[in-house]
């Protein structure tokens, strides 16, 4: 018994020895040759904030593992998981995240495969003879025994200028009577007016994915290529961060949490509108 706990201590203090000659407290890195410091791919993001891998990034770690979501590995990763060197995410903001994280009573993970984080991405396409740039949100979703990712939106500002829906008194309506004509008077809606969406609802929403779908289906919208990829977080409770990639010399580099918002009630909701652009 003894033996036993003689190990696991060395072993602990083998990991912090590690981890302080590897990280310091401003969160810049040290590298004494057993630390790949970028975090090149994203799913490396997901293994490294759970401490679901080795140091060197060399070894995949699973629940049989003694280093499996160990709490000082978790709080090394996380500390350089942050872009350390252009965002605005306060020291005070980083250290309540990372405590709540790393909670021995309810200690907090990401999952790949759980809803709660969408992808940004920025494309150009041609439409209409004229470069234009369209944002889309995708998300995965289950398929068949995997997954896979689809579009949940599109902001593209061309649309935008088609609806202008009036309100209040400029507002043209339907009679409440206009039952009694038949509706024969749609001819203001459709013939007369230029605004044809002032006679909907009034929570009514133009669907651009299905617009921008129509567009492509028509030939007038063709795809160029990918300018950025970012992705947004709320898996964290009470939490929102976002990732970005970055590319530059040194130690914090790689896929790297850029925002970090601790949240109120209704700030995901608010958060959320503004990622899809639903104003």
């Amino acid at each position: 018994m003894r033996k036993g706990f003689l190990i696991i201590a060395l072993l602990y203090a083998s990991i912090l020895t590690v981890l302080g000659q590897t990280y310091r407290g401003s969160g810049t890195v040290q590298d004494d040759g057993r630390f790949a410091s970028s975090t090149k791919q994203l799913t490396q993001f997901f293994r490294r904030f759970n401490a679901e891998e080795s140091l060197d990034g060399t070894k995949r770690y699973y629940p049989e593992d003694s280093l499996y979501h160990n709490i000082p590995l978790r709080k090394g990763f996380i500390n350089i998981l942050f872009d350390n060197q252009t965002s605005s995410v306060s020291p005070e903001l980083k250290d309540q995240f990372i405590s709540q994280v790393l909670s021995e009573v309810y200690p907090q993970y990401i999952n790949f495969h759980r809803e709660g984080w969408v992808a940004e991405v920025q494309t150009e396409f041609t439409f209409k003879g004229k470069r234009e740039t369209a944002t889309l949100i995708l998300k995965l979703q289950p398929e068949r025994l995997g997954y896979e990712w689809v579009i949940d939106a599109v902001s593209f500002d061309p649309f935008k200028s088609i609806f202008n829906k009036p309100e209040g008194e400029s507002k043209d309506f339907l009679h409440p009577l206009s039952h009694e004509l038949g509706f024969m008077n749609l001819r203001r809606a459709f013939q007369d007016s230029k605004l044809p969406e002032a006679f909907t609802e009034s929570s009514f929403s133009p669907d651009y994915l299905t617009l921008f779908l129509y567009e492509m289906k028509q030939n007038n919208l063709k795809f160029q290529t990918v300018t950025d990829v970012k992705f947004h977080f709320f898996q964290i409770e009470g939490w929102y961060f976002e990732v970005n990639q970055f590319n530059r010399p040194g130690y914090n580099t790689g896929w790297l949490i850029s925002n970090l918002v601790k949240l109120s009630p209704g700030d995901k909701e608010a958060v959320l509108k503004y990622i899809y652009d639903q104003k």
